[in-house]
């Protein structure tokens, strides 16, 4: 067994793994589960931190603290390094995520009996896709809270690559194959060839910021926001006149690492004012009340769930279920107006992948298999992009939610050989 831990620290889940008789084995994190969501739940009644599955439960039945998740995303910003007070302490964000991975490490040790002071984890080709440097940032400040967690070494793997390295059983020798791994922050793409033994060839890797939680961001501002108001008209304090409520709040409400910082007096005071001038009061009525209760996450999970349920074979009237709202509402989300609200962002998705054959310099009518990892790639218009851009290729499901990690057991073995 090695002694580096393999981690896939995710925008949405995490998972970890080690090599045992040369096969990636995953470590039970909570309970059997071999991931964990990349959650965390400040319990202000009890005086802790808990996370995963014990942090969502703590939000969805009103414990009094402070969730977050999407922390990930946060990564390379200068929110990373702002301090705020939790529990009597000052922590900034690194502080947060040294702590969930210290959680995570204490987890394997204790499943495994091993201890693991070195770990391999798992990259985004780009953090930032349209910034060099917070692209820079974010990798030093990943590797800080590696170091705050109690890891005395760390190294790091493009994610597409270690889910190409999971994945290379299912390629005949000579075979070239595209991962496409769309997570909860980014999509990533690695272009590589079975060579034929244990070994692959990396030709090309790319990504692009833009994940599941992108989608849901848009699903939320399409159909959510403006039950609270999103679009609607203000009344001037004086005159006649209107103009459109302010985005902001809606965008911010609309994405999940934002919502924590919309909880403050400032915010429910702006959202107070509009209600007061709203020419629809009742709508912006229902945004002073998402605030005031904190149910921002609580909709965030709606609107998830309901895109989950859009994707699932069989399912033919999906919605968001906003009962927060109203006892019993419902937001239905049909096939065409998804269709058209997710494609761009889809088509940006397969540019990236156009743009990872460009680099190695490969036709897309070259390309054998189309490998699909990540928890965002089971969508169907994702793969209606990328079926277009590559005709020949056929698809193949690897494991949505561990291909990565699995990859990740199986370079730690090596990872700080030589």
């Amino acid at each position: 067994m090695s002694a580096t831990l393999g981690i896939d620290f995710g925008t949405s889940n995490s998972a970890a793994g080690i090599l045992v008789d040369g096969r990636p084995h995953l470590i039970p994190l909570e309970a059997d589960a071999l991931t964990l969501p990349t959650a965390v739940f400040f319990d202000f009644e009890v005086g802790q931190m808990v996370v995963g599955e014990r942090a969502s439960a703590a939000l969805l039945a009103g414990d009094e603290g402070r969730y977050m998740r999407g922390l990930k995303s946060l990564l390379g910003t200068r929110l990373m390094r702002e301090s705020r007070m939790l529990l009597g302490e000052r922590l900034d964000f690194i502080d947060i995520v040294a702590r969930f991975l210290a959680e995570l490490k204490s987890r394997a040790e204790a499943a495994t009996g091993l201890q693991f002071d070195r770990a391999l984890s798992g990259r985004p080709v780009r953090f930032h896709s349209a910034d060099a440097r917070r692209d820079a940032q974010a990798l030093l400040d990943l590797t800080e809270a590696y170091r705050r967690a109690g890891f005395s070494e760390v190294r790091f793997m493009n994610e597409p690559e270690a889910a190409a390295l999971a994945n290379r059983e299912v390629l005949a020798p000579g075979d070239l194959a595209l991962i496409v791994d769309i997570g909860g922050g980014t999509s990533d793409f690695t272009l590589f060839r079975q060579k034929g033994t244990a070994e692959i060839d990396i030709l090309a890797s790319h990504g692009v910021r833009i994940g599941g939680t992108d989608f849901d961001r848009h699903l939320s501002i399409g159909r959510v926001m403006p039950q609270l108001g999103m679009g609607s008209p203000i009344r001037h304090a004086f005159g006649n006149d209107t103009h459109i409520a302010p985005n902001a709040i809606f965008n911010d409400l609309a994405t999940w690492a934002k919502i924590p910082f919309l909880y403050g007096p400032d915010t429910r005071k702006a959202a107070a004012e509009l209600e007061k001038f709203a020419v629809h009061p009742k709508r912006l009525g229902r945004l002073v009340r998402v605030l005031e209760d904190e149910l921002g996450h609580d909709l965030a999970f709606a609107v998830e769930a309901g895109k989950i349920m859009a994707n699932t074979p069989g399912v033919a009237d999906p919605v968001v279920k906003v009962g927060m709202l109203k006892p019993g509402a419902t937001l239905p989300l049909p096939a065409d107006w998804m269709t058209a609200r997710l494609a761009p962002l889809a088509d940006e998705i397969g540019a990236a992948a156009s743009d990872a054959m460009a680099t190695a310099g490969v036709a897309p009518e070259q390309v054998d298999k189309v490998i699909f990892v990540g928890g965002s790639s089971l969508m169907q218009v994702v793969e209606n992009a990328l079926r277009m851009r590559l005709p020949n290729a056929e698809i193949h499901r690897g494991a949505a939610l561990t291909a990565i990690v699995d990859g990740l057991a199986i370079g730690a073995a090596t990872a700080f050989d030589g």
